[in-house]
């Protein structure tokens, strides 16, 4: 599957966008985010490996514990695609208004 379809499924999920705030303000290990949610610390593990294969976070090992931070590649990538999604829509919409413009009468100033 490509990076950014699975960035962007990454962060379909409510639970996971949450996360990724979180890990927005500093890196945190698995139990630190658990507190913060209302899920188990298993299912953070499991949301937080969803992220970490659409490379939108990574851990570092320190001693007993991973800490979480996010990775930029992730989002780079969902970043790109929304850039060129929003640019196609923005000329295919251009396209349409140029196409439909209301006809005015000869000799009549708009």
């Amino acid at each position: 599957m490509p990076a950014t379809d699975l960035a962007l499924d990454a962060l379909g999920s409510p639970v996971r966008r949450r996360i990724v705030r979180l890990l927005a303000d500093r890196p945190q290990a698995v139990g630190e985010i658990a507190a913060q949610l209302p899920i188990s610390r298993p299912a953070v593990s499991k949301h937080l490996r969803v992220l970490q294969d659409a490379a939108l976070v990574d851990f570092t090992p320190q001693g007993t514990r991973n800490v979480f931070a996010l990775r930029r590649a992730g989002f780079d990538a969902a970043r790109d695609w929304l850039g060129d999604f929003w640019d196609d829509a923005l000329a295919r919409f251009r396209m349409v208004a140029e196409n439909t413009q209301p006809k005015t009468p000869e000799g009549q100033d708009d």
